[in-house]
């Protein structure tokens, strides 16, 4: 087996790319005191681009498809999780963080296959989207009243 520095170190660029767009990610919800944090979804990140980078190869576009709509759709479970319905107020919350972690694992996919520019840039979407006050979407139209009693939105 030869050993391949260069691809090795690409390799290695990949995964901690994968971990530090879930890192990034995490540190927002994590700062809006969300029920998944940096842990969360640097690991998130990690593995879907684990999983994307153990088949990126040139001649495994067919396997590299099939394993990023696995993780894509497997990741709504662990995004299931952190959704709660707030019995008081009768309405759901953890939308956002569930939103993010979706978004986190594509970030990964997109990091573990290579491409640069489309992690670069959704995830400086992703966090701009996540930096968004609440009182702008007030604004946008949705009323007061999904806050809760501290004034916080009910979907962080």
């Amino acid at each position: 087996m030869n050993f391949d520095f260069w691809n090795e170190l690409d390799l290695i660029l990949r995964l901690l790319a994968g971990t530090a767009v879930g890192v990034i990610v995490g540190w927002e919800r994590t700062i809006k005191q969300s029920m998944a944090g940096i842990r969360t979804f640097g690991l998130v990140g990690l593995g879907t681009a684990t999983a994307a980078a153990v088949f990126a190869g040139p001649d495994q576009v067919d396997a590299s498809s099939r394993v990023i709509q696995g993780v894509l759709t497997g990741i709504g479970f662990l995004g299931a999780g952190v959704i709660s319905l707030a019995k008081e107020e009768g309405t759901p919350r953890g939308l956002t963080t569930a939103a993010a972690i979706w978004v986190t694992a594509a970030l990964g996919c997109a990091a573990g296959l290579g491409d640069w520019p489309i992690m670069l840039t959704a995830t400086a979407m992703a966090v701009l989207l996540l930096a968004i006050n609440h009182s702008v979407e007030r604004w946008a139209g949705r009323p007061k009243d999904t806050d809760d009693n501290a004034g916080r939105p009910l979907d962080r």
